[in-house]
């Protein structure tokens, strides 16, 4: 099976001659109107821009969690793509093996919420469970927007060109480019990021997630926090 990247957000050259990279949206509501920054939002650096997966708190600080290549898309992170309204630093850069970055927030003008943005849909997220092969899991990205599938197999192994990734959740779910580092989740339940995949939403594919729980364990780090 040939395995691409899906990580429209990031500019990076060696992939874009690959072919594998979207161009950024050139819209994007008024920074003015945002207060909150939640999973599924997209976040603007100098080099390129990313998703966030998950915003999640180690009980005095907020993180948004990051597709791993989003580490080296830049160190500053702004709510608008003209890099007015600032958001946070990058802090953590796990990739490859893993693929994660945390982003620490420091505008204390946003809030920063344990819930996802999917199309007009707000969801509240209250638990990180393991995952669990044949349960259902839907992501939601900017390019397609939100579809779903099921778990087909735990403990995935995926080389791509920066180094091999382990431990990932393969599914059925569709996935195109520019919907890398979305939120896969269930109801409440927050499961994994979108790291890569193959096929398209018009014929389908398969995704591979990173799981959520490890790295909330790595790093004393929880969602469903109360209501900022």
């Amino acid at each position: 099976m040939r395995l691409r990247l899906i990580i429209a957000q990031l500019l990076c050259a060696a992939l874009a001659a690959l072919g594998l990279l979207a161009a950024p949206t050139a819209t994007a509501a008024p920074a003015s109107a945002q207060t909150a920054i939640r999973g599924g939002d997209v976040l603007y650096s100098a080099s390129g821009r990313c998703t966030v997966a998950f915003n999640v708190s180690n009980g005095t600080r907020f993180y948004g969690i990051m597709g791993g290549h989003c580490g080296t898309v830049g160190t500053q992170w702004f709510a608008d793509p003209r890099l007015t309204v600032p958001v946070g630093v990058t802090e953590t850069v796990v990739f490859p093996r893993s693929s994660y970055a945390l982003v620490r927030y420091t505008n204390t003008n946003l809030t920063y919420p344990s819930e996802i943005r999917a199309g007009s849909q707000i969801i509240r997220i209250n638990r990180a469970p393991q995952p669990v092969v044949g349960q259902q899991i839907c992501r939601t990205g900017p390019t397609t927007g939100m579809h779903c599938g099921t778990i087909q197999s735990l403990n995935a192994t995926v080389t791509f060109p920066e180094g091999t990734v382990y431990g990932l959740i393969r599914t059925n779910v569709c996935a195109e480019p520019g919907d890398a580092g979305g939120p896969g989740f269930a109801g409440d339940a927050a499961l994994g990021i979108v790291v890569g995949g193959s096929g398209n939403c018009s014929s389908g594919g398969t995704t591979f997630f990173q799981p959520l729980p490890p790295i909330l364990n790595a790093h004393g780090l929880r969602v469903g926090y109360a209501r900022t």
